[in-house]
C-alpha cells in the first residue's frame, strides 16, 4: 500500500513519545504503578504494531483494511497533538496578549470540591466508570438482538474462538492467518478495545500536560478538581483504570472483558461507598479499608460474573477481587484500577489456554 511504510514509522514514533513520557512523568515512589502501566502500554502497542506488520503482508487486506486501522490508530495520535498545539496555544494568548485569566471557572469548580464529602467525591470519580459499563452492556444488548434477529446467530459479536492465547499462538506460528484470526473476533471485540484505546491516548496527554509546564489539553482543568494536592503529584487513577481495561479489552473476549469492565467499576464502587457509608470493622494492615466495603464488592463480583461468565469463573474472579482489595494499597502500594483488569484478564488467559476451562453465560441464554 502506497505511503504505508510513513503512516507505520509516524505511528511507532508516536508510541515510543508516549511511552517515553509515561516513565519520565511519572511519580517515582510508585514503582509498582509505573511500572505495571508502563508494561500494559507497552505490551498492547507493540502488538498492535506487529499485526498490522503482518496483515501488511497479505495481499486480501491491502485495499480496506490496512488503510482502515492505520486511521483508526493513526487519527486519535494526530487529533491529540492538533489538540495541545491549539489549547496551549489559546491559553497562552489569552494570558499574554488578551490579558484575560481563563481560570475563573477552574477556580469556582475547585472551591465547590472543597465542601464536598469523601463519599460524594467517590461517588463522583467512579460513577463514570459505571456509566461506561452501562453504556458497553447497552450497546451489546442491542447489537446482539439485532443480529440474532436478522442473522439468527451471535456472528460479530460472540467470538467463533475465546481462547486467545491460542488465537495468538495461531498467528506467530502461521502469519498467514492473519485474516482468518482477524475476522474471527466479530465487530463488537474491535468495538471495545478501540473504545478504551482512544480513551487511554486521551488520558495519557491529559497528564503529561497536567505535569508539563508548557504544555496544556482542554481536561486538564477537571484534574485539578477531583485530584487532592497529594494526588496531583502522582498519575490520576483514572488513567489507571483506562490502560487497565485497554490492556484487558485486548487480550479477552467481549463476554469475559463486559464481566472484569463490571468488576473494575461497580465492584469498586460498592468496595468504596459501603465502606465509607457503613464500613466499622476496619482491615488490620490497611485502615482506609473496612471488611463491610471489601465484602460487599467480592459478593457483587461473585454476581456480575456469574450472569456473564458463569460459576466457575465467577468463583475465580471473586477469589482474585477478595485478596487484591485487600492487599491494596497497603501492603502493596499499587492501584486496584490497573491491578484488577490485568490479573483477571491474564488469569482467563493462561487458565483458558492450559486447562481449557471455558466461560458459559448465562445472560446470553436470556436473549
Amino acid at each position: 500500500m502506497e505511503y504505508f511504510l510513513t503512516c507505520y514509522l509516524l505511528i511507532l514514533f508516536s508510541i515510543f513519545v508516549l511511552l517515553f513520557n509515561y516513565l519520565h512523568f511519572a511519580y517515582n515512589p510508585e514503582i509498582l504503578n509505573k511500572f505495571l502501566g508502563f508494561g500494559s502500554i507497552f505490551v498492547v502497542f507493540i502488538n498492535i504494531s506487529m499485526l498490522i506488520l503482518l496483515m501488511n503482508q497479505d495481499v486480501a487486506l491491502d485495499s480496506f483494511f490496512i488503510p482502515f486501522w492505520l486511521f483508526i490508530f493513526g487519527i486519535p495520535l494526530l487529533t491529540i497533538g492538533i489538540l495541545i498545539i491549539i489549547w496551549t496555544c489559546a491559553l497562552y494568548l489569552g494570558k499574554q496578549v488578551i490579558k484575560k485569566d481563563f481560570s475563573s471557572f477552574e477556580k469556582k469548580l475547585i472551591e465547590k470540591s472543597v465542601s464536598w464529602s469523601k463519599a460524594k467525591k467517590d461517588l463522583l470519580r467512579k460513577s463514570n466508570h459505571v456509566l461506561i459499563f452501562i453504556c458497553f452492556l447497552i450497546v451489546w444488548y442491542i447489537g446482539l438482538s439485532l443480529v440474532n434477529d436478522y442473522t439468527g446467530t451471535s456472528a460479530g459479536m460472540i467470538p467463533e474462538e475465546n481462547n486467545m492465547f491460542l488465537l495468538y499462538s495461531r498467528i506467530i506460528n502461521d502469519p498467514n492467518s492473519i485474516m482468518d484470526v482477524l475476522f474471527s473476533l466479530g465487530w463488537f471485540y474491535y468495538l471495545l478495545f478501540c473504545i478504551f484505546y482512544i480513551l487511554c491516548l486521551f488520558m495519557l496527554a491529559n497528564e503529561f500536560t497536567r505535569k508539563s509546564r508548557f504544555l496544556s489539553f482542554p481536561f486538564n482543568m477537571f484534574s485539578k478538581v477531583y485530584l487532592s494536592k497529594e494526588e496531583q503529584e502522582k498519575y490520576g487513577t483514572y488513567l489507571y483504570f483506562a490502560i487497565g481495561q485497554m490492556f484487558a479489552a485486548f487480550i479477552c473476549p467481549p463476554m469475559v472483558y463486559i464481566a472484569i469492565l463490571g468488576i473494575s467499576s461497580i465492584s469498586d464502587l460498592m468496595t468504596s461507598q459501603i465502606g465509607i457509608r457503613l464500613g466499622k470493622k476496619h482491615i488490620a494492615w490497611n485502615q482506609v479499608k473496612t471488611w463491610e466495603g471489601t465484602i460487599a464488592g467480592t459478593i457483587t463480583t461473585f454476581v456480575m460474573s456469574f450472569f456473564f461468565v458463569g460459576l466457575f469463573w465467577s468463583i475465580i474472579f471473586s477469589i482474585i477481587f477478595f485478596e487484591i482489595d485487600m492487599l491494596t494499597n497497603k501492603p502493596i502500594n499499587v492501584s486496584d484500577n490497573l491491578l484488577i483488569p490485568i490479573s483477571l484478564s491474564l488469569l482467563y488467559l493462561f487458565i483458558r489456554f492450559f486447562f481449557n476451562f471455558d466461560y458459559f453465560s448465562i445472560i446470553l441464554q436470556w436473549i
